[in-house]
C-alpha cells in the first residue's frame, strides 16, 4: 500500500489544522498537529520503521514527517506518543534528536515499564523517566503555540494510554477504529477491556463535532483505502461496536471473545523493548553491535491456532 497524506484543516479560532499520515507497513497512522496562528505544532505517534525480515531500522516514516514539517513552514514544539505502542517502533528519540523539541508520554508508562521489565527478565532496563522530557497525568495541560491542549488517560488498550485533545481534534490512539470497523484489543497484558469501555465512553462525550483520529486503520469491507477521521457524532450513530444503545456487558463479552482470536502483532515484542526505552536502542554490546531479547514460551497463541 502506498503512503498516504491528508490535510484536515482548522475550522476556525481554537481549532489546529492536523496532518495524517499513513505508514502501510503497519497500518499506523502518524499526526502532525498544528497551531494556524504561530505555525508551531506536535508530532504525534511517528514511526521508525523497521524490517522484520531483516531487522534493520529505517526512517522513511521520519522523513516524511519531516518533509512535511519543512514544506508548511512549522516549527515543532512537542515529539509526542500517545503510548508505548506495540505494531511499531515509535520515533520519540530520533525525533527528540533532529528536533530540539521535548518528547513525552503519559504518567503510567513507569507501570508498563515494570511489567515488561519482568517478561523480558530486564528488571532496570526500562526506565521512562529518564527516557522523557514529561510524562503527562491526566487532566494536565500544555500549549502548542496559542492553542491548549488537555490530556485525558485513556486506558484498556494499555493500562496507561492517553488521549490528547486540542480544541476539535482528539487524537484517541488504539481506542476506536473507524465507525466501520468498531474498536481497538484489550488484550495485551496490562491492557482491560473494562477500562476500555470506560474510556471509549469518556471520549465519546466530548462535543459531537470533535474530530477524532485514531490509531490505525487496516481497511474495511466497501471502503476504498484507509481512513482514520471521524467525528464523535458519527462515531455515536454509525460505530458497529460502541454506538448509541450498546450495552456495556455485551460490547465487553464481544471484545474478549474477539481479542482472544487475534496473535500478537509480529514487531511487539522487538519494538516494546525499543518503546520503552523512548524510541532508543539498548546500549552496543562488547563487539560494537545491539540485541535485543525475545522471550520463549511466554505468550500463548490465539484460540484455534495451531
Amino acid at each position: 500500500m502506498t503512503r498516504i497524506m491528508r490535510h484536515s484543516p482548522s475550522t476556525g479560532p481554537g481549532s489546529p489544522d492536523v496532518w495524517g499520515l499513513y505508514e502501510p507497513d503497519t497500518g499506523s497512522v502518524q499526526y502532525v498537529c498544528a497551531d494556524p496562528a504561530t505555525r508551531r505544532a506536535a508530532l504525534i505517534d511517528v514511526v521508525w520503521n523497521l524490517d522484520v525480515q531483516h531487522y534493520r531500522l529505517t526512517t522513511e516514516s521520519v522523513d516524511q514527517v519531516l518533509d512535511l514539517v519543512r514544506r508548511k513552514g512549522l516549527t515543532v514544539e512537542w515529539v509526542l506518543d500517545t503510548h508505548p505502542h506495540a505494531d511499531h517502533v515509535m520515533a520519540s528519540a530520533l525525533l527528540r534528536e533532529r528536533t530540539g523539541a521535548p518528547n513525552a508520554i503519559g504518567a503510567r508508562v513507569p507501570e508498563i515499564a515494570e511489567i515488561w521489565g519482568r517478561l523480558y527478565n530486564l528488571p532496570h532496563a526500562f526506565d521512562p523517566a529518564s527516557a522523557f522530557d514529561r510524562l503527562f497525568a491526566e487532566g494536565e495541560s500544555f500549549r502548542i503555540g496559542t492553542l491548549e491542549v488537555r490530556v485525558m488517560l485513556s486506558p484498556g488498550h494499555t493500562l496507561g494510554s492517553i488521549t490528547f485533545v486540542c480544541g476539535d481534534a482528539a487524537f484517541v490512539h488504539d481506542t476506536l477504529m473507524q465507525p466501520d470497523v468498531g474498536t481497538a484489543r484489550a488484550d495485551f497484558t496490562g491492557g482491560d477491556a473494562e477500562a476500555l469501555w470506560e474510556s471509549i465512553q469518556v471520549i465519546l462525550a466530548l462535543p459531537p463535532q470533535t474530530r477524532l483520529f485514531v490509531g490505525h486503520d487496516y481497511g474495511a469491507e466497501g471502503r476504498d483505502g484507509p481512513a482514520w477521521e471521524a467525528t464523535v457524532a458519527r462515531h455515536r450513530a454509525e460505530n458497529r461496536h460502541v454506538r448509541d444503545g450498546t450495552a456495556r456487558a455485551d460490547w465487553i463479552a464481544l471484545r474478549r471473545a474477539r481479542d482472544a482470536t487475534l496473535p500478537l502483532p509480529d514487531r511487539i515484542l522487538a519494538a516494546l523493548q525499543i518503546n520503552l526505552r523512548g524510541g532508543r536502542l539498548p546500549e552496543p554490546e562488547d563487539d560494537g553491535h545491539r540485541y535485543l531479547k525475545i522471550p520463549v514460551n511466554r505468550f500463548e497463541p490465539p484460540r484455534g491456532s495451531s
